[in-house]
C-alpha cells in the first residue's frame, strides 16, 4: 500500500519582528531560501542594513529533507545564539529557511541563559507571524480512454481530485484520449479501486514520475 512521505514545511514570505529585553534590541528576520547561497545573501543584506549593530547571529536549514543546517553566534558567547535559533527551526520542522537576529546591545548583560532565551524567543515569535507552506509528494497518473468516453472520465477525475488532494494535468489526444492526474501517494490505491469500479475493470491507471509541490497551509 502507498503511504505519504512527510517533508518539512517552509514559510511563504519574509517576516521581521523585534523584541526588547533589558534595553537590548533583538531584531529577528526570517526568510524562505532555496539554497545555502541564498541564505548567505540574506544574512549579508541584513548585515548591510543594520551595519551599526554589534551582532548578527544566524541559523539556516536547507534541503528538501532539511538535511543541511548551519548556525553562527557572530561574537556572542558560544552556544548562546546560533544553536538556540537553529533548534527553533528544527522544532518547527522547517526547511529552506534562514533566520538572522540582529542585536543592539543595551548596556545590561543578560548572561548565557538570558541570551539563549532572547535569541530563541525572537525567532519563535517571528515564525508565529509567518505563513506556512507545506510540501507533499504527488505522483503523475495517466489514464487512456476512448475519445467517446473522455468527457465522462474527465468529469469523474475532476470530482475525485477535489476530494482527494489531487491536481488535474493537461489531457492529450492521440489514438486514445490520455487524461492526467497528480495524486498524493496515500491516495493511489483509492484511485485504482475507484477507476476499476467506474469502468468495470476496463480502465487502469499508469503511474509516472513523482514531484514535490508546495501547498499553502
Amino acid at each position: 500500500m502507498s503511504t505519504d512521505r512527510s517533508y518539512p514545511a517552509t514559510i511563504a514570505a519574509a517576516v521581521e519582528h523585534e523584541i526588547v529585553i533589558k534595553k537590548s534590541r533583538f531584531i529577528a528576520h526570517v526568510e524562505p531560501v532555496g539554497s545555502v547561497e541564498e541564505a548567505d545573501a540574506v544574512i549579508a543584506a541584513v548585515r548591510k542594513r543594520f551595519w551599526d549593530a554589534r551582532h548578527h547571529c544566524s541559523a539556516m536549514v536547507t534541503g528538501l529533507g532539511g538535511d543541511q543546517a548551519r548556525s553562527n553566534d557572530d561574537g556572542e558567547p558560544s552556544g548562546t545564539a546560533g544553536i538556540p535559533m537553529l533548534e527553533v527551526l528544527r522544532r518547527r520542522e522547517l526547511t529552506d529557511v534562514v533566520a538572522v537576529v540582529t542585536r543592539y546591545f543595551g548596556g545590561v548583560k543578560l548572561g548565557a541563559g538570558g541570551l539563549v532565551r532572547a535569541y530563541s524567543t525572537a525567532v519563535s515569535e517571528a515564525l508565529d507571524l509567518a505563513a506556512l507552506v507545506h510540501r507533499t509528494a504527488l505522483t503523475r497518473v495517466s489514464i487512456d480512454v476512448a475519445h467517446a468516453d473522455a468527457g465522462r472520465y474527465d468529469n469523474m477525475l475532476r470530482d475525485w481530485a477535489a476530494h482527494h488532494g489531487a491536481t488535474l494535468g493537461e489531457p492529450r489526444y492521440g489514438a486514445m484520449a490520455t487524461l492526467e492526474l497528480w495524486v498524493p501517494a496515500g491516495e493511489l490505491d483509492r484511485l485504482a479501486a475507484d477507476l476499476a469500479a467506474a469502468s468495470a475493470g476496463s480502465v487502469a491507471a499508469v503511474l509516472g514520475e513523482e514531484r514535490i509541490v508546495d501547498v499553502p497551509a
